[in-house]
């Protein structure tokens, strides 16, 4: 009798995925922008459809936050700076 076995490979970013809980960009309400520049910034950024980020800005307007992003603290963070920069309010959870 033959038995077969067969082996699996990981690369880091797997293993680090399966240990390290993910973080999630934020994207909160405000009174300060335009339904235009949010969905500018989440387009130009994030690259998101126009219709993606229309969804994604009617979402913040009537719950008031919608997680934009979800990956690793670095680059998360990465990309709150970016759109922090743009004025709009975001955190990191």
């Amino acid at each position: 009798m033959t038995v077969e076995t067969q082996e699996e490979t990981f690369t880091l970013d797997q293993i680090l995925a399966a240990v390290t809980p993910g973080h999630r960009l934020i994207l909160w309400n405000d009174d300060t922008n335009t339904f235009d520049h949010v969905i500018n910034c989440l387009v130009k950024h994030l690259q998101y459809t126009a219709a993606q980020a229309e969804d994604i800005a009617w979402k913040v307007h009537n719950e008031g936050k919608c997680t934009v992003l979800e990956g690793s603290y670095t680059e998360v963070e990465v990309y709150r700076k970016i759109l922090k920069s743009e004025g709009l309010t975001v955190s990191v959870d």
